[in-house]
């Protein structure tokens, strides 16, 4: 089998080496392992650092212009080959050595869609407003879709190839994150959720969403509800 770790970029000068190593050597087994990285158009010398980190087992794709953390990953998908698919952020919030948890509800046949779960797990907790939307966007999330998500914005989604067909991402920004978790509901797929760590950033080091991000977010949950 094969892991394809899809990793949004956009102005991470100061992280990218660090999680491309991080990436690189979790132990994964016997499982091939891919690095598709995806510079959304980085103007801080992000660029100059990738150039130098494309591989026989790293993709670089580069996007001329900012579209978005949505977009990044839409193009990501296009070019991942594995059996298995995970999103990374390319700031250091999350905890790569943690793929094997998320991993192995699949290997055990127990689960096509694995989410990471922040609030589960030990962690840095986040500042007070991020962590009240969260909590609405949950709340409505598994109202909307019968379900019982702790966290439906958690970075660390693995999906199974098979259970991406027919879903097409259309969301440019950070309301990407309902959509798909939308798309994958209304297909029945029950997701399963392990508990991760999480050290998140502060706005004064690079965090980039806020707590506008949260009504797009919002919005799309409603939307996908009733539209594909």
């Amino acid at each position: 089998m094969k892991l394809s770790v899809i990793i949004p970029v956009y102005n991470e000068r100061n992280t990218i080496q660090e999680i491309l190593r991080r990436v690189r050597r979790v132990d994964l087994g016997d499982m091939e392992r891919e690095l598709v990285v995806v510079d959304d158009g980085s103007t801080d010398g992000t660029r100059d650092i990738l150039s130098m980190e494309a591989d026989s087992t790293t993709k670089i794709i580069l996007h001329e212009t900012n579209k978005g953390k949505g977009a990044a990953l839409r193009t990501g998908l296009a070019n991942a080959t594995g059996d298995l698919i995970i999103f990374q952020d390319a700031d250091l919030e999350y905890d790569p050595d943690e793929y094997p948890r998320l991993i192995e509800p699949v290997l055990k046949g127990k689960a096509e869609v694995v989410y990471g779960s922040r609030f589960t797990g030990e962690r840095r907790n986040m500042l007070f407003w991020h962590y009240v939307g969260n909590r609405l966007l949950v709340l409505i999330t598994n109202i909307l879709y019968n379900t019982t998500l702790s966290d439906m914005e958690t970075c660390y989604k693995l999906f199974t190839r098979k259970s991406l067909e027919g879903i097409e991402i259309k969301s440019n920004r950070f309301d990407v994150e309902p959509e798909i978790t939308a798309k994958i509901l209304k297909k029945k797929i029950r997701i399963y959720e392990v508990p991760i760590s999480y050290t998140g950033r502060e706005i004064e080091e690079g965090k980039k969403i806020s707590w506008r991000d949260g009504i797009p977010a919002l919005w799309a949950l409603i939307k996908y509800r009733f539209v594909d």
